[in-house]
């Protein structure tokens, strides 16, 4: 789940069913009481209904979790998490972070780094748009330690400079699940 869209639509589907969430964050939900076998079933057919997907292997939980955690801090920090992503990424997921770096790049064909640096870049895009930021500004914001770094690394991954990217503002953004 990526969107408070999202979030309504789960609530809504597990209300159905009579078994209200206690909590509902990106990609978990955590119910008072397990849900029974033939509402698991149901649960499943209508969450795939909407679009989503149930996870429920433990390797496929912590890939979400990691990729959670990574969103949760490029879209919502302002720049103010002042640790290492490895540290931030082990105080979330509870698990160390060499086991979580290598099943992440066995899963998902990438590092957890490379994952950074495309979610940065889709939020960079994403205040380019907005139009309400300096450069300057988007680079505190997003974690970068200076323009020039932004820049280069927006180049990089997109081919475009960030004032290019904002004069051609027909190039898409990416949904942050198809990252």
């Amino acid at each position: 789940m990526v969107c408070n869209r999202c979030i309504l639509v789960v609530q809504q589907v597990f209300d159905e069913l009579g078994n209200p969430p206690v909590r509902i964050a990106l990609g978990e939900v955590e119910t008072p009481h397990p849900l029974k076998a033939e509402n698991l079933e149901k649960l499943k057919a209508k969450l795939v209904g909407y679009g989503f997907e149930m996870i429920d292997d433990t390797r496929s939980q912590l890939i979400e979790k990691i990729k959670s955690s990574i969103i949760g801090m490029v879209r919502n920090n302002d720049g103010a998490i002042k640790m290492n992503h490895s540290s931030y990424i082990e105080s979330i997921v509870n698990r160390d972070y060499a086991y979580l770096s290598a099943l992440f790049s066995e899963v998902e064909g990438t590092t957890i780094e490379k994952y950074i640096i495309l979610q940065k870049i889709e939020r960079v895009k994403e205040l380019l748009v907005y139009d309400e930021l300096t450069l300057s500004e988007i680079a505190v914001k997003t974690g970068y330690s200076n323009v020039a770094y932004l820049s280069g690394q927006f180049k990089k991954i997109t081919g475009l400079t960030p004032s290019h990217f904002k004069k051609v503002r027909e190039i898409k953004r990416k949904p942050l699940d198809q990252v």
